[in-house]
């Protein structure tokens, strides 16, 4: 049973894609000059991820490139989102380039353009050359302003045939889960080094935008960031001020710097840690946005907390709603709302859902076949939810999926499965998955259709 999708509502050059980043599916860590990144050292540090798991080999996409462009003209994407290694291109964080580590990204455009499908190029996905958080890391300025120079770098090298590119994937993530929680590399639990990290995150792209634009004038710059709805759990003026600060950590301290607004004075009196502002920052970290990155999987609910850490609310599970593999819950109408929030009130000129995915259990059947409704269903409802957006006048330019492979999902090791093709670890074989094949058809049935905007919701079988 498929879920209907109302496929007139997207633009007629909407952008159909997948999504990877290079240290969850590259492997080769070691191969071509290529210095170790926090995350190496992170996924080696005992105790640290899921199986005592590492990205050593990953998808063996650095080897595998070839075989992975074809899977995606298979299923007839027509951008993809990938990011570039900075301890591939610059192994000593600044400095000398190896054009090895230029030269696959250089081979992989050259292929995707021949395929007929358009780069979407991340500039950091979280991998950290190891040399330069021995010397400070983001919580230290220096860092910012060695990614200008790298984002240079790789912008004077690809500028001629990438145009589309993104800044930096989920600065939260960095700065909250790897240095508030410890649950990322580069593992902190310190609020001071939370903070400086994010403000010098927020600066490296506003930095970087500056760096590609004068590098590749003509480029199209974005940053992407995983956003999530809000609710309190109950109507108490407690859980509704927490769900405030939720919302103030999660969204609002990404969004309002980048467009403007400056640092949300509530939170900053929530981490109460000095911001180390420069005079003319806040008008760098707001560079012109070409269009938004959204990256959505999940709502939260939460209570106050005031014995935790901050922002001092606690996320509560709601039974008896669906969830994801990962225990996540699932809700197309957060996608919905976030969108049209990025578009009337941060007023975005071109959004893009840059991922959405959903993890659960596959099995091989016997014939060497996945089948995976769940994940299948998940796809469906939250491409409807983008039409419907899109319905409501939102500037909604695309939607990459998450992912194109199973991948090394950090912590959670190799055992939380996103992809729309199934990867077998042990001998890297790819195998599309009934959600790929559905996929595949949508974007075919979009074509199809896109000429006719008064057509009814359409439902295409898998």
């Amino acid at each position: 049973m498929t879920h209907p999708i109302d496929l007139a509502a997207l633009p007629r050059d909407f952008a159909w894609g997948v999504a990877t980043s290079a240290y969850q599916v590259e492997g080769a860590v070691a191969e071509d000059g290529r210095s170790p990144s926090i995350w190496d050292v992170f996924s080696h540090t005992p105790g640290k991820i899921d199986n005592g798991d590492d990205g050593d080999a990953a998808c063996d996409h650095y080897h595998r490139w070839r075989e992975d462009v074809a899977l995606m003209k298979e299923l007839g994407v027509t951008s993809y989102r990938f990011s570039v290694a900075w301890p591939r291109v610059l192994p000593g964080g600044d400095g000398a380039v190896d054009p090895r580590g230029l030269g696959f990204y250089s081979r992989l455009v050259d292929a995707l353009l021949e395929a007929g499908i358009t780069p979407n190029v991340t500039l950091y996905h979280w991998d950290l050359p190891q040399v330069l958080q021995d010397r400070g890391g983001w919580p230290a300025r220096e860092t910012a302003e060695r990614f200008a120079a790298y984002a240079s770098v790789v912008a004077e090298a690809l500028g001629d045939r990438v145009r589309q590119w993104a800044t930096i994937n989920e600065p939260l993530c960095c700065a909250w889960i790897g240095h508030l929680e410890g649950k990322m590399a580069p593992g902190l639990t310190d609020i001071t080094a939370a903070v400086r990290a994010s403000y010098h995150l927020l600066l490296g792209h506003g930095l970087a935008a500056q760096a590609v634009r004068a590098a590749a004038p003509g480029s199209r710059i974005g940053i992407v960031n995983n956003l999530s709805t809000v609710a309190p759990a109950s109507d108490s003026e407690a859980d509704v001020a927490a769900a405030r600060r939720m919302d103030g950590h999660t969204n609002r301290w990404w969004l309002d710097p980048v467009t403007g607004r400056g640092f949300p004075a509530d939170m900053l009196e929530v981490y109460g840690v000095d911001l180390p502002e420069r005079p003319g920052d806040l008008a760098t970290i707001a560079q012109p946005l070409d269009w938004m990155g959204l990256n959505y999987y999940f709502p939260v609910t939460v209570a106050d907390d005031p014995d935790g850490p901050p922002p001092f609310a606690r996320q509560v599970d709601r039974p008896g709603v669906p969830r994801t593999g990962m225990g996540w819950e699932v809700d197309a109408g957060g996608l919905e709302s976030l969108i049209m929030r990025l578009t009337e009130e941060y007023g975005a000129r071109r959004i893009y859902i840059t991922e959405n995915g959903s993890a659960y259990p596959d099995t091989v059947s016997a014939d060497g076949t996945v089948d995976d409704p769940e994940r299948t269903s998940y796809l469906e409802r939250h491409l409807d939810a983008c039409a419907r957006a899109a319905r409501r006048g939102a500037p909604l330019a695309g939607y990459y999926a998450w992912s194109l492979l199973d991948n090394f999902e950090w912590a959670y090791g190799y055992d939380k499965r996103f992809g729309l093709v199934h990867v077998d670890y042990g001998t890297q074989r790819r195998t599309v998955k009934t959600s790929g094949r559905r996929y595949r058809d949508v974007i075919a049935a979009h074509r199809t259709h896109a000429s006719d905007e008064d057509q009814d919701p359409v439902a295409v079988s898998a």
